[in-house]
């Protein structure tokens, strides 16, 4: 089951103002896929407090595939929002 993310599925961080995808674009250039997907992956599993279920449905992913994601970041030693 895939689920688009809209504005109505993830309101903007308190901290962070909503920014159009003409102004998201250009802070992309210059980083690989692979550092897009995963600051994508812990930005929303940070969103949903953790909540391994909520994050993968959210990305459209199964929660097996981000728990391995999730895996591989720990393993190369970057920190995971833990659930609250």
């Amino acid at each position: 089951m895939s689920q688009n993310i809209s504005p109505s599925t993830l309101e903007p961080l308190p901290d962070a103002p909503a920014m159009a995808p003409n102004q998201v674009v250009p802070l992309l250039i210059g980083a690989t896929v692979g550092e897009i997907e995963r600051e994508l992956v812990l930005q929303t599993l940070a969103r949903c407090d953790g909540n391994r279920t909520r994050a993968a449905r959210v990305l459209g992913v199964s929660v097996r595939t981000l728990r391995n994601k999730i895996r591989q970041y720990s393993a190369q030693g970057v920190e995971v929002p833990a659930h609250h």
